[in-house]
């Protein structure tokens, strides 16, 4: 069968950076993605959570459909909350260079246990 578009587009995402359109002004952006999905590499089970982006750009931005896109593409990946966490911090850190960031990895409940990951720069 052949793939759906979406699953095309997911398998073929990258992180897009624009041009920061008042490079001159410190300000703040926030983004939450609330449907990130990718799975224990011990049981294969997925995990769910919360992605929050929260940074002060440089030159330049990140593009919101390549983030959303680069975040689906962890839904088959076998990878732990921590390392998910500080693999996009690197990812979005190499592609915009920010002044300052912020990722947070707040993954639901599993097994009676909370786990809120948080990398800044």
């Amino acid at each position: 069968m052949p793939k759906k578009y979406g699953e095309l587009a997911i398998e073929q995402s990258e992180l897009v950076a624009w041009e920061n359109p008042s490079p001159g002004r410190d300000y703040t952006i926030e983004i939450s993605y609330p449907e990130f999905t990718c799975l224990c590499p011990r049981s294969g089970y997925p995990d769910f959570a919360t992605i929050c982006l929260t940074y002060t750009p440089g030159r330049f931005v990140v593009e919101l459909k390549s983030f959303k896109l680069y975040l689906n593409s962890y839904r088959t990946k076998s990878i732990s909350h921590e390392a998910a966490t500080n693999r996009i911090f690197e990812d979005i850190k190499k592609a915009i260079k920010p002044k300052k960031m912020e990722v947070t990895g707040d993954f639901n409940v599993r097994g009676n246990v909370k786990t809120v990951i948080r990398v800044r720069l």
